[in-house]
């Protein structure tokens, strides 16, 4: 049976278990945090492939060198598809359709970033470049408060250690639908929408991350939609991808992209998506 190694032992964890072991493959824990490793001792566990690079990258190139894995979703992919302005740049270059934003790369001066926010239009979303789940996005109605909010963002920056000191500005669309897309192996593997509850919109929330508390609903997205989301792991060449769409009345977005995506629930996923999973696992493990 070919092991394959994951890294964290969250909710992707225990749903690849048993599906991937019907497919002939072991999922088994290979931890990449709250550990020692021994670099001069080779590893008493063997490991064929690796699912997805660790985001810490520097426990993940040790435990790659030490069991020569190949991956999945390689360190490169990875670190990629967390750059959310290269990943819009990429695309956009490509000629997928993006939200409209801007890349501020710190220090900046007080009136380039408002005027940066006038050509958006107000309310901006102010974005960290390299984070995940929602953490760190925040709205600015007005100058006072996106000033206010980059003041914290240069604080972080001002940290010698912090190697990124770009953050973005994008237009906000309120009435946007967002759906994560997963593709697998360049092609449309399923789709969720990702809804808050009626309380916490009313209540003025308007982050839709499924870790802050909205709900993933398996949707059927239309061939367009589809097509958008493959066309986007095509241009960042990933082969494990979630796409974010954002959809309003008149346009379709890529807002986002994330190479180290949570497997949701096989129900909300097409019928062939572990076949299709296990078959890009097994070709990266033979190289």
């Amino acid at each position: 049976m070919l092991r394959l190694a994951v890294t964290s032992r969250a909710e992707t964890f225990d749903r690849l278990q048993e599906p991937l072991a019907d497919r002939g493959i072991e999922v088994a824990h290979l931890p990449a945090e709250g550990r020692t490793v021994a670099l001069d001792t080779a590893p008493s566990e063997a490991f064929d492939v690796g699912f997805v690079f660790p985001s810490r990258t520097q426990s993940g190139a040790a435990l790659s060198a030490l069991h020569a894995l190949p991956w999945v979703n390689g360190r490169a992919a990875v670190l990629a598809s967390r750059n959310k302005g290269g990943v819009l740049a990429t695309l956009g270059a490509a000629g997928l359709p993006v939200p409209k934003t801007t890349m501020v790369a710190s220090p900046v001066g007080d009136d380039a970033i408002v005027d940066a926010a006038d050509r958006l239009g107000w309310p901006v979303v102010v974005k960290p470049n390299s984070t995940t789940r929602g953490t760190g996005v925040a709205k600015a109605t007005d100058p006072d408060s996106l000033l206010g909010i980059v003041d914290y963002l240069d604080l972080v920056h001002d940290y010698r250690a912090t190697g990124d000191k770009t953050f973005l500005l994008q237009e906000y669309l309120p009435d946007a639908c967002d759906y994560r897309v997963m593709v697998v192996d360049g092609a449309y593997a399923g789709a969720v929408e990702r809804r808050l509850p009626d309380a916490d919109r009313e209540s003025g929330r308007w982050k839709h991350n499924v870790h802050r508390g909205a709900e993933a609903v398996g949707v059927d997205l239309p061939a367009d939609h589809r097509r958008l989301a493959e066309r986007a792991a095509a241009a960042l060449d990933v082969s494990y991808l979630g796409v974010d769409l954002l959809v309003t009345d008149d346009r379709v977005v890529v807002a986002e992209t994330n190479a180290r995506p949570t497997v949701d629930s096989a129900t909300k996923y097409v019928p062939e998506f572990y076949d299709r999973l296990a078959g890009l696992i097994r070709r990266t493990a033979n190289g």
